[in-house]
């Protein structure tokens, strides 16, 4: 794959390293439109072709965060077969290894670094789930996007449809909110992008 492609995505300075990191496989990159689901994905295609997909909304730093977490599920399914957990033991070494050259301050502003060098030390299977790292990238989008976390309790809301929430109380990491039509209640992760209401 040629990474000029890419380039104009990412970080200054991290082309070199990404060059090294995917120069032994066949890759394929498809930049997509934003997907609520995932920020990207992996697949073997075949004839020793892989794929990545990557949501081309990202800033920089998270867009590197996250194509460098697909290219170690393909560098793991090329070392260790297809029987392995998706974010096992083998993943883990890889993602941390992989990120290591990339971990400098002129990639990453030290804000960044910072809380990233602390999430590779035992990587979640979704940079989405670290609640710090999701902030502190967050604080680097163009929009002024506001979540779950920043609005007070019994604050009306949409999220990515017509229902209406009332953001009711927090439960370990998450809140607790009630659908206005129904009085169902439902878990938010609270980096969850919101529309509110009041």
């Amino acid at each position: 794959m040629d990474i000029s492609e890419l380039i104009p995505f990412l970080p200054i300075n991290s082309g070199g390293n990404l060059s090294k990191l995917i120069a032994p496989y066949k890759l394929i990159v498809t930049i997509t439109k934003d997907r609520n689901t995932k920020l990207g994905d992996y697949r073997f295609v075949r004839n020793d072709f892989h794929q990545i997909t990557i949501n081309g909304g990202l800033n920089p730093y998270q867009f590197l965060i996250t194509l460098v977490h697909e290219i170690s599920h393909m560098i793991a399914f090329v070392k260790y077969g297809i029987y392995i957990k998706p974010h096992g033991k083998e993943w883990k070494f890889i993602f941390k290894h992989a990120m290591l050259p990339f971990l400098t301050l002129d990639i990453f502003p030290d804000d960044i670094l910072r809380v990233l060098s602390l999430h590779m030390k035992n990587p979640k299977a979704s940079s989405s789930s670290d609640e710090h790292l999701v902030r502190i990238l967050r604080s680097y989008n163009d929009s002024n996007s506001i979540t779950v976390s920043d609005i007070p309790f019994n604050t009306r809301f949409t999220h990515n449809d017509k229902r209406v929430f009332i953001k009711k109380e927090k439960k370990v990491k998450r809140y607790l909110c009630l659908e206005e039509s129904t009085n169902k209640l439902y878990l938010f992760n609270p980096n969850a992008e919101i529309q509110t209401l009041d």
